[in-house]
């Protein structure tokens, strides 16, 4: 019986015990500000290396096809002619189907003339799949940054920088500067 009197003390001081740690986690829980925000009026500022949509620079273009030979499914469409007079590759167009693409940076990271480059745009969503397939004149055009969007209350206490560096980081980064 005593001992029958033990095993029930023990298991009740191991119940109350794990009935405390949930009520600590709790008590933890709501000190915590809130995580979630009124999208599509506020957004989180992408951090610096994120990978959104490919921005192109066509002057840029050596239509070398680097890029297509190292994106794991050969997704960007070169098309070129020889020049015979200036003995060189000239680009005719370039695109890139954003329904296929893995957004896995490879053409951007090899690319030998930095015609390429990643931006934070991410909300490329369309009613037709065929919408998704941006030619050189789509991919040329510049998004607007979070932090410079009148329409959209950047969120800083819950971004990747504290408040000082996203002042810094809304006035100096640009789409096409490379030392990210």
């Amino acid at each position: 019986m005593i001992n029958g009197f033990q095993n029930y003390s023990q298991q009740a001081l191991r119940a109350a015990r794990y009935i405390g740690e949930g009520f600590m986690v709790t008590l933890d829980h709501m000190n915590r500000t809130a995580t979630t925000i009124q999208y599509p009026y506020e957004k989180l500022v992408p951090s610096e290396r994120f990978r959104g949509r490919i921005h192109f620079e066509f002057d840029k273009c050596i239509a070398c096809e680097v890029c297509v030979r190292v994106c794991p499914i050969n997704l960007p469409v070169v098309d070129w002619e020889f020049q015979k007079s200036m003995k060189k590759k000239q680009l005719k167009s370039y695109s890139i189907d954003f329904g296929v693409c893995i957004f896995c940076g490879n053409c951007v990271e090899y690319c030998p003339t930095n015609c390429l480059s990643m931006t934070e745009e991410y909300e490329l969503s369309a009613y037709d799949r065929h919408e998704l397939n941006y030619d050189q004149v789509a991919l040329g055009r510049l998004p607007v940054p979070v932090t410079q969007d009148p329409m959209v209350q950047p969120i800083l206490g819950l971004g990747y920088f504290n408040e000082k560096n996203m002042i810094d980081y809304s006035k100096s980064k640009t789409v096409t500067d490379r030392n990210m």
